[in-house]
């Protein structure tokens, strides 16, 4: 799984406003995802038939470590009572930071962050002037030329 941002909001709407904010600044519909009762979204397509395990398996995959569990269990119970989950995948550094500010603006009751430090090869969103082809190339060069 790729870098990943979630955001814990109080309600449907208060999600679905940041999920606008995060699709108005140029995020891609297909890296923001909103998870709630209203609009179940990637979990319903789970292969589980129950709810409570759908949510399980969606949120242990984009936190698979262990000292996730308390997260993964806040935003289940969260979503079952009536919150919504915003998630994100930034590429680069720019997204990543835009989308937490963008997720933190709306009050979330909840972020949870992981891989952010692994996104070496993600250059969408970044102020490197050089990509990382070019310095893999150079990198390379240079060892042949020694």
């Amino acid at each position: 799984m790729s870098a990943v941002v979630a955001g814990l909001f109080k309600d449907h709407t208060t999600a679905e406003n940041v999920r606008t904010a995060l699709v108005q600044e140029g995020f891609p519909t297909d890296r923001v995802e909103l998870t709630s009762r209203r609009e179940p979204g990637q979990p319903a397509l789970g292969p589980s038939d129950r709810p409570a395990a759908q949510l399980e398996d969606y949120f242990g995959q984009l936190f698979p470590e262990g000292e996730a569990q308390e997260d993964i269990r806040t935003f289940i119970d969260g979503i079952r009572q009536g919150n919504a989950v915003v998630v994100v995948q930034p590429r680069g550094d720019i997204e990543t930071r835009r989308a937490i500010e963008i997720l933190n603006s709306s009050q979330p009751i909840r972020v949870r962050e992981h891989d952010l430090d692994k996104q070496e090869l993600e250059q969408a969103a970044s102020p490197a002037r050089h990509t990382v082809v070019e310095k893999l190339v150079s990198k390379k060069k240079r060892r042949e030329d020694s």
